[in-house]
């Protein structure tokens, strides 16, 4: 049954729709798994993939469904939400389905933006859980990267006391010369917390830890979280864990989580979290859950794993990619298929009238304020300058050779004119183009959705990477920000570019993955440009390592790795039932 949207919040349809979710055992029968494939955790349970893929290896992938979107407004434009009700319209269509999507932070949740659980008739449940943690994951996470900074910092306090004879007697370690000016890694916390973006640690006495300035980032951006979402079993992650570079020495040289010998105890916090957990739409679609958002900052992909699960399991799978085709589509187009080794069949663009009235020049969108009447009301003409916006990104994903589905994600403010423009752009690019009411009526709602999905699974497409693994990375930046962003060119600093060619220059990067650090907002680097920018070049200040995950992540702009809280965040209205327990407010 589809809940009453308009007037419910998210949190009450999730309640009542929990009332009827399957139990990990009814899961277990309905799902066809054996007794040790599931991992029961309270009412929900995690799936151990290494048995469901070894048990199920012979049998023929389903097929493989990408999720992306146009340049969001700062409310985001429902991918989670469109992912769901895909998954409810192809349920209502008696096929097969299942999906991926990722664990949200905890910094968005407590802010404007709120939860990733989807929303109206087209959500994540339980949705307390989804949003308050789940079941450790990014709590691992955490725990094992802020462990390899307590192994860095100690280190160089013990290095500052003691003299090569004491050390040596000490530690049993030699010692390490880490740099304090070129330290890689920061703290993590999952939070918004801008007052950690720049911090000074080790104040106080000689026994008080090495003073030196320091930094936080939000946790889902943590290079473990990028981890999470490429390997392929514990041994991988053991192996990248034990690879991060967290420093550069006096003479250069990288400092690893192994050279610190704390890969190993990083890999035991996070030995749990290689395994997905399997939650359900509002209409009891299976769906995993599992790696992490901000595909501005990280990968930004529900994980390898999972997917791989999910094409075993399911004839239909549906994954989703981070932020817009310029960012989580391109990312899981160049990096994560070509780690995986999978295809996908078809990417869903998905579109809101809002965002493309904002691109057409409507209003500034602020979180935590009213929507501008612009944004209640029909204008066509604002419609219609916004979609070149969406052209681009349509030609974007057809780079890859794939013929894109447009998903108008339709709110019961649109009216069909405007959504009859959307599907005209659409259509004259080259794209099939549905409407979809799942956040209204669920399932239901989907149907013309689900079938121009089937539709565009049952086509060939001619799929193929941007680049070689060959170009070097200078160009593949180049190539990414004239060809996906609409770039002139690209400006390095002079630090950047020393960075660069550096990186360039030894042969353990060559086969690095190029992850653009970028912000979401907009296609260029300035989040306040909207639309389809022109006569402009993409400016980059630095060049981060992840030699774990085997990323070198350029930095657009000057986009900050911890978010900051906004002046009205969520967590204003979060409360807990004190005779119940029950948690309100989450959306």
């Amino acid at each position: 049954m589809a809940y009453d949207a308009v007037n419910m919040a998210d949190w009450q349809i999730s309640e009542a729709a929990e009332k009827n979710m399957p139990t990990p055992d009814e899961w277990r029968e309905k799902l066809g798994l054996e007794p040790e494939e599931m991992l029961p955790m309270g009412r929900l349970a995690k799936l151990d993939f290494l048995k469901i893929i070894d048990r199920l290896k012979d049998k023929p992938d389903g097929k493989y469904i990408e999720v992306t979107a146009i340049t969001p407004t700062p409310l985001g434009e429902g991918k989670s939400t469109t992912s769901c009700g895909l998954m409810e319209g192809l349920g209502k269509r008696g096929v097969n389905v299942g999906g991926a999507l990722r664990q949200p932070s905890g910094g968005p949740t407590m802010n404007v933006k709120g939860t990733a659980a989807g929303g109206g008739n087209s959500l994540l449940i339980p949705m307390t859980e989804f949003s308050l943690g789940l079941t450790g994951d990014i709590n691992d996470i955490m725990n094992a990267h802020n462990l390899a900074m307590v192994a860095m910092t100690s280190r160089m306090q013990h290095e500052r006391n003691y003299n090569d004879e004491q050390l040596a007697r000490l530690t049993g370690m030699p010692r390490l010369n880490i740099d304090p000016t070129r330290v890689e890694m920061g703290w993590i916390i999952d939070f918004c917390a801008q007052a950690l973006r720049n911090i000074v640690i080790g104040l106080g006495g000689r026994m008080d830890g090495f003073t030196m300035q320091s930094k936080f980032g939000i946790a889902v951006g943590s290079e473990c979280m990028a981890i999470l979402a490429v390997i392929r079993d514990l041994a991988d992650l053991k192996e990248r864990l034990n690879n991060i570079t967290v420093a550069f020495d006096k003479s250069g040289k990288p400092v690893t989580t192994g050279d610190l010998e704390v890969g190993n105890a990083m890999t035991a916090f996070m030995r749990n979290t290689i395994n997905p957990t399997l939650m359900c739409t509002a209409e009891y679609n299976p769906c995993m859950v599992h790696a992490g958002p901000f595909a501005n900052i990280a990968v930004g992909q529900s994980s390898i794993i999972a997917d791989r699960v999910g094409l075993k399991l399911f004839d239909y799978h549906v994954t989703e990619s981070g932020f817009a085709a310029d960012i989580g589509f391109e990312k899981f187009w160049n990096v994560k298929c070509r780690f995986s080794g999978l295809k996908p069949h078809v990417s869903v663009l998905t579109s809101t009238i809002r965002a493309l009235k904002m691109h057409g020049g409507g209003p500034k969108v602020v979180p935590g304020i009213a929507m501008p009447e612009e944004y209640q009301k029909e204008n066509l003409e604002l419609v219609e300058k916004g979609c070149e916006n969406m052209v681009h990104l349509i030609n974007v994903i057809r780079k890859a050779g794939i013929n894109p589905v447009v998903c108008i994600n339709r709110f019961y403010t649109d009216t069909d004119e405007e959504c009859k423009v959307v599907r005209r752009y659409a259509e004259e690019a080259g794209a099939r183009c549905a409407e979809s009411k799942h956040w209204e009526k669920g399932g239901d709602g989907a149907l013309e959705f689900a079938d121009a999905v089937i539709d565009a699974c049952n086509e060939e497409n001619n799929f193929e990477f941007l680049y070689p693994l060959e170009m070097k990375l200078r160009d593949r930046v180049d190539k990414i920000a004239t060809e996906v962003y609409g770039a002139d060119g690209v400006d390095w600093a002079p630090e950047a570019a020393a960075k660069a060619k550096m990186l360039e220059d030894d042969p353990k990067y060559a086969d690095f993955a190029t992850m653009m650090v970028k912000t979401h907002l907009s296609l260029s680097h300035d989040p306040t440009i909207k639309g389809v920018p022109k006569g402009w070049r993409l400016p980059i200040r630095d060049v981060l390592i992840y030699s774990g995950a085997k990323f070198l992540c350029p930095c657009a702009g000057t986009i900050s790795l911890m978010p900051g809280t906004g002046s009205n965040p969520a967590f204003r209205r979060v409360d807990v039932d004190v005779k119940t327990g029950k948690v309100s407010g989450l959306f």
